[in-house]
């Protein structure tokens, strides 16, 4: 099954993205041969930009933070996030692919 992310560019046409294909699936399997956090730290380093990396870990401290059922604006002002971005992140952990509360629960958090 193909899922598409619908966007729009610098150019405002609406776009299609198809995130599931050769090229991620191969980044995925690089993922998962990192083993430990020091070469996690050295390999998001070197493929991401520090605002692409800081931009994952708020979204993270949001989504242990709902698991732990702290009030949405609470969230927003401790990790420096709009409300909005915790809704989004609420709304994936509750109908997303179930990634986050996949993770939530093998770290003991759901």
């Amino acid at each position: 099954m193909k899922h598409t992310i619908g966007f729009k560019n610098n150019m405002h046409k609406k776009r299609e993205y198809h995130w599931e294909n050769k090229e991620t699936k191969e980044l995925f399997e690089a993922i998962m041969q990192l083993k430990n956090i020091d070469e996690a730290h050295r390999f998001f380093r070197d493929l991401c930009t520090l605002e692409e990396i800081d931009e994952m870990a708020r979204r993270w401290q949001v989504a242990m933070m709902l698991a732990k059922n702290r009030p949405y604006r609470k969230i927003a002002q401790e990790v420096s996030v709009s409300t909005s971005t915790v809704t989004r992140v609420s709304h994936w952990i509750n109908q997303g692919m179930g990634g986050y509360k996949l993770i939530l629960q093998r770290l003991k958090l759901l």
